[in-house]
């Protein structure tokens, strides 16, 4: 499994737990993606800046090709599904009202 398949699956399962799983429907919410327009903001500054020095860098039988801010578009998808998971992570424990200890 390449990091293409992998970017590919995360993306798939965030937004079928957020549905199904957690049911906050994030995808569906404006501010969902108000917040995530911040977000994609900084990583994508963040990802220029990582790659476009070699400090990260990528073998290319295992992306697509295709780059934006000069990371691989894989990073955007995974990126998505990290967000999405934590914020409904963040959605579901707030509606437990997780007690501390």
């Amino acid at each position: 499994m390449v990091y293409t398949d992998i970017a590919i699956l995360a993306f798939s399962i965030s937004i079928l737990a957020d549905i199904f799983l957690f049911k906050a429907k994030l995808v569906f919410r404006k501010v969902f993606w108000t917040s995530y327009a911040i977000i994609i903001f900084f990583q994508l500054i963040t990802n220029w800046w990582l790659t476009s020095r070699n400090i990260v860098m990528y073998k290319s039988d295992a992306i697509i090709g295709v780059r934006v801010a000069s990371a691989p578009i894989e990073d955007l998808f995974f990126g998505f599904a990290l967000v999405l998971l934590v914020i409904n992570m963040w959605v579901y424990w707030g509606r437990q009202g997780v007690q501390k200890h």
